[in-house]
């Protein structure tokens, strides 16, 4: 139902996905260039007029996927098994996203010789996203045996 904690748990996901949409993930200092690198890619400077020099593109469509999945699990109440393959396969997405994000990091920073890295809050989203993804898990479990539990007494 909609009113389980594993509801919340979900749409905390969901709401901090949407916040790697519009944070920097790190930042990147090479010689005199600063580098803000997000979701989209790796940008040069770091005011509203930056360009962006490395593109990332497939991080943003992981997660944007990961950042939808919670939402549409939520509805799925009725479907508890199907919930939790839902957040199983969220939670390889979010790892996905680490190794997908040092993969660009390891080539950037070879690429344009950092002598900087800096990791910024918004990098800890995905693990906070995966360990509420684990306590979604675990609820939606507990609610599945409960149910099965009563089934059993009729």
């Amino acid at each position: 139902m909609l009113q389980r904690i594993q509801t919340v748990y979900l749409f905390i996901v969901a709401a901090l996905g949407l916040a790697l949409f519009f944070l920097p993930l790190a930042n990147m200092q090479a010689g005199a260039d600063l580098f803000t690198f997000d979701i989209f890619g790796l940008n040069a400077g770091v005011n509203a007029q930056s360009e962006q020099v490395y593109r990332t593109w497939s991080l943003a469509v992981l997660t944007g996927i990961s950042t939808l999945l919670p939402f549409i699990t939520i509805f799925l109440y009725k479907k508890r098994m199907l919930q939790i393959r839902f957040c199983i396969f969220n939670a390889i997405l979010l790892i996905c996203f680490y190794l997908l994000f040092g993969f660009f990091v390891w080539i950037t920073y070879g690429k344009y010789s950092a002598t900087h890295f800096g990791i910024e809050i918004a990098l800890a989203f995905p693990l906070v996203n995966l360990i509420l993804t684990y306590l979604a898990i675990r609820n939606i479990g507990a609610d599945e045996a409960l149910v099965r539990s009563l089934e059993r007494l009729r």
